[in-house]
């Protein structure tokens, strides 16, 4: 029997972990109509809250909670289906944003004609992301394209050159990508690898799908998905990859040039798949002494990874403050120039973008110009592709494939079981 997919908890929390109140004059009682709740998970809103909109909006009294991201949902859940207690606005992650934009007709505030009134400015997917059936009901206000950083003396030495054109022309999809990593192999004696992961390589892929994993209610494997799992098991086998864990402790190892193998051996570790916040967050924390050897380019497919939208309750009180609120921090010229001047973040605004792309020079990676180069990536991303059910689906497909990567099931008996899983589970 086919089981419905259960888009909300029952559950609520019983208390708010962190509550943030004062952005404004507290009202004396009730609520105000100059008065908005936010609830966050991520205290770039609260930065963005206290040193940007209020100061545009001396008025307003935000009353702000934040929230760890894995305790959110359960937070979020009840209070926006009972409408008890539920806030003005929030913010999504990425990894469960889709859940609630395709709630968008019954929870979220509509924010469609507000959006299309300026949407010819904005970088198109992260409002894709935060459409349903036509409608927008999320925005946000960071673009997360991702590319290849690579180590410019490894280039240099396996490859002859460190040019990010160059090394571009060898990456610049899958069968080049295949071949530079079997080249770097050979001229490394073995000793570097292209990737410490093929997990690396997952996003890329399943950007490069034509179909998202669910049509009319019926599960699609897509053949993009079916390649990845045919690359990674090609670069386990030829010994291509580093075998490590994405966020495991070689993944960052590598990073800082102190990978070791089963046996105690160095390791080199030629790139990274890292979207642009992973160059600021994750590569900039973890490169130790190779901070400066480093560059980047587009790599063989366009994708993204990560990023936080923020959507505002259909029940609210105060709709056109929530409005207001979602267009500043999402859309805004003025406040998103600053914001991008002030972080380094990507926005997804493309009258910023174009305005400040070209004064960037990023030390870390030798002078490069990273700012121009993802301007480029961000409007090549496809946000169509993302569904609600993404994140449980590819948690059985990520299953799947490490039994065929390790040999544990042929390809075709990996994707039945995956495809059983998702049945049984999901109704899919």
């Amino acid at each position: 029997m086919k089981k419905s997919y259960v888009i909300l908890s029952t559950v609520a929390v019983a208390a708010m972990l962190f509550s943030v109140t004062g952005c404004g004059k507290k009202a004396a009682s009730g609520k105000s109509a100059n008065k908005l709740v936010v609830w966050s998970f991520t205290d770039e809103l609260q930065t963005m809250i206290e040193k940007y909109y209020q100061p545009a909006h001396p008025g307003v009294e935000v009353e702000y909670s934040l929230t760890p991201t894995d305790q959110f949902p359960n937070k979020l859940d009840p209070v926006l289906a009972s409408g008890n207690g539920a806030p003005d606005v929030f913010a999504l992650e990425d990894a469960f944003v889709r859940k609630y934009i395709e709630q968008g007709p019954n929870l979220l505030l509509d924010i469609t004609d507000e959006y299309n009134a300026i949407k010819s400015k904005m970088i198109a997917y992260p409002a894709e992301v935060g459409t349903f059936n036509g409608r927008v009901y999320g925005v946000s206000w960071q673009a997360a394209p991702g590319a290849v950083f690579y180590r410019r003396s490894l280039a240099k030495k396996y490859l002859g050159t460190d040019d990010p054109v160059e090394v571009q022309k060898m990456l610049s999809n899958w069968n080049d990508f295949l071949a530079t990593a079997r080249k770097i192999r050979s001229a490394s004696n073995g000793n570097c690898v292209i990737i410490s992961t093929t997990g690396d390589l997952f996003k890329p892929f399943m950007s490069a799908r034509k179909s998202p994993w669910v049509v009319n209610g019926k599960l699609v494997i897509d053949p993009a998905a079916r390649q990845y799992m045919q690359m990674a098991k090609q670069m386990k086998d030829e010994g291509l990859e580093g075998r490590q864990g994405q966020w495991a402790e070689g993944w960052f190892a590598g990073m800082k040039d102190e990978l070791k193998d089963e046996s105690g051996k160095s390791v080199e570790v030629f790139s990274y798949f890292l979207p642009t916040w992973g160059l600021h967050y994750v590569l900039k924390t973890n490169a130790g002494s190779t901070a400066g050897d480093w560059a980047m380019c587009e790599g063989p497919a366009p994708y993204r990874w990560g990023g936080t939208w923020v959507a505002g309750y259909k029940g609210t009180k105060v709709p056109e403050l929530a409005k207001d609120f979602l267009l500043f921090v999402g859309t805004d010229d003025t406040f998103l120039e600053q914001w991008a001047k002030d972080t380094g973040d990507m926005v997804s605004n493309n009258n910023v973008v174009n305005k400040i792309k070209d004064t960037y020079s990023e030390p870390f990676l030798a002078g490069q110009n990273h700012y121009a180069e993802f301007a480029e990536m961000a409007n090549g991303v496809d946000g169509k592709l993302t569904q609600g059910t993404d994140q449980a689906i590819e948690g059985f497909f990520g299953e799947a494939t490490g039994a065929y990567v390790n040999g544990e099931m042929s390809l075709d008996e990996a994707v039945a079981d995956f495809t059983r899983h998702v049945s049984e589970e999901l109704g899919f």
